[in-house]
């Protein structure tokens, strides 16, 4: 359903916009989509052009679609925008924020726009599969965004005055202090959509211009992603299901923050027998319930960290673990002895790459030979957008572009990208993808580990073994027509 995620200036009324066939969805790094119908007015562009101050991207719609969109823009009375509106309403236009709103935001944080707006933000963002929703206090007011397939995008912003209302809203629905704005807060707030439980993560942060806000969202009623759905080639797909039967060792999963390690982790754990087995995980904070599984949340406050839980864990009897973060030293010497004892061990670590995990458990502490005796392999992943199904088109790319990721000259190539429509919020891309590195330690590996190897030491040996990079895995996928050249990039260094 083809929906805008801007607020319409007065000036474009749904009679002016149906008229020309034209709306406008998205504003992106100075780029304005707008969706067309036929054969656009080039004054009514023109007048796009200068009301926003971007420049235009067209994306072509059938024309019932885009009626049935600028009827909903303007009809809907849960609508992003109406809500703005209704805020407007509340304070009136144009207000500032003043000492008597902030005096008053106790009762203002309960007035039914204020509720409506954070319960609707909320919504937008589930409705289209946000991970985290960003209110940021900027100079002009509240700045609003939604994460959509690790890319952020503007949601409309409320006005100024409620500024203070939307974040003690948030803060009270987290059990938070909301007198206390000169410290970071952490919170949750359990929330139910339809059928479905939503737990958000609630972190706020005190800038210059107030306080901003995160919120992760976390799908209760979700259900872990399958080994084959990862998207990994067949050859490596194939080592990670070996490494992941071993009945010891240490597994592990390497990439920046939201590039899905915990995912891969929990593809691997479904490959146990939790009947037969004892499988216990350490996260924070547990994204997916598993039936079978015994999961212990991290509790910080209450002394529940990694390393305390692990060594509380170890004396249940455990067969399978999973450790969410190997944050320190205390974490990995733990990990590395329950290995040693006869466990098999999953954890995730913050590596650029597979063979920069090896330097990272030295740097922890872990004896070379220590890492050579646990260690069965490690994989490094990226996750890329995937092109729209709905608006997927091929091109002529440029030969200068693919030899960026080629890392060779092609001079004729077609391959895969999306045009943008209301499937994909006009982005072109719906959906994620995994690149990834798989770093298995054989004996030639382990053997070099012991003696301390470094990178340029371990690299011929993956090499020799013939693991895909994380740049060479994501031009498989853009040659496969699922990504395109941009996002491989953008990733992957």
């Amino acid at each position: 359903m083809l929906r805008t995620s801007l607020p319409i200036a007065e000036s474009f009324r749904p009679e002016y916009l149906t008229f020309y066939g034209l709306l406008p969805l998205a504003l992106d790094d100075g780029r304005l989509k707008v969706a067309v119908s036929g054969t656009p007015c080039q004054d009514a562009l023109d007048d796009l052009r200068q009301c926003y101050a971007a420049e235009l991207e067209l994306v072509p719609v059938p024309r019932a679609e885009l009626d049935n969109a600028i009827q909903g823009a303007f009809a809907q009375p849960e609508s992003m925008i109406e809500l703005v509106r209704d805020l407007d309403s509340v304070v009136g236009p144009g207000a500032e924020e003043s000492d008597a709103i902030l005096t008053d935001v106790r009762s203002l944080v309960n007035e039914p726009p204020v509720v409506r707006f954070v319960n609707a933000l909320i919504r937008e963002a589930h409705a289209a599969r946000a991970s985290d929703i960003h209110l940021e206090a900027v100079s002009d007011g509240l700045r609003s965004r939604i994460r959509v397939d690790g890319v952020l995008g503007d949601l409309p912003p409320p006005p100024r005055a409620l500024q203070a209302a939307i974040v003690s809203r948030i803060k009270l629905l987290a059990e938070l202090d909301i007198a206390e704005r000169r410290a970071p807060q952490d919170g949750r707030i359990r929330v139910r959509l339809d059928d479905r439980e939503l737990d958000l993560r609630v972190a706020t942060v005190p800038t210059v211009y107030g306080e901003s806000l995160v919120l992760r969202l976390l799908d209760r009623g979700g259900r872990p992603v399958s080994l084959t759905e990862l998207g990994m080639a067949p050859a490596a797909l194939a080592t990670f299901r070996q490494l992941a039967s071993r009945p010891h060792g240490i597994v592990l999963a390497t990439g920046p923050t939201g590039s899905g390690k915990s995912t891969s982790l929990y593809a691997a754990l479904a490959l146990r027998n939790a009947i037969e087995e004892k499988i216990i995980t350490v996260e924070d904070p547990v994204e997916y319930h598993l039936p079978g599984i015994t999961q212990v949340p991290v509790r910080v406050k209450a002394g529940v960290t990694f390393s305390a839980a692990l060594r509380s864990i170890l004396r249940q009897d455990p067969d399978v673990l999973m450790i969410g973060e190997m944050r320190d030293g205390e974490t990995a010497s733990i990990a590395v002895q329950a290995a040693m004892t006869g466990h098999l061990v999953f954890s995730t670590l913050h590596t650029n790459d597979a063979l920069a995990a090896v330097i990272r458990l030295v740097d922890l502490g872990i004896e070379p030979y220590m890492i050579a005796a646990t260690v069965e392999g490690i994989v490094a992943q990226r996750l890329v957008r995937r092109v729209c199904h709905a608006c997927v088109e091929r091109y002529r790319a440029d030969p200068g572009t693919v030899a960026l990721l080629a890392q060779r000259p092609i001079d004729r190539v077609t391959l895969s990208r999306g045009r943008g429509c209301g499937d994909c919020r006009g982005t072109g891309y719906r959906g994620r993808v995994g690149l990834f590195e798989l770093f298995a330690f054989t004996d030639s590996v382990k053997e070099a580990v012991a003696r301390g190897a470094g990178l340029d030491q371990l690299r011929p040996l993956a090499e020799e073994q013939g693991m895909r990079t994380l740049r060479q895995d994501g031009w498989h996928k853009v040659e496969a027509g699922l990504t395109t050249i941009d996002e491989v990039l953008r990733v992957a260094a």
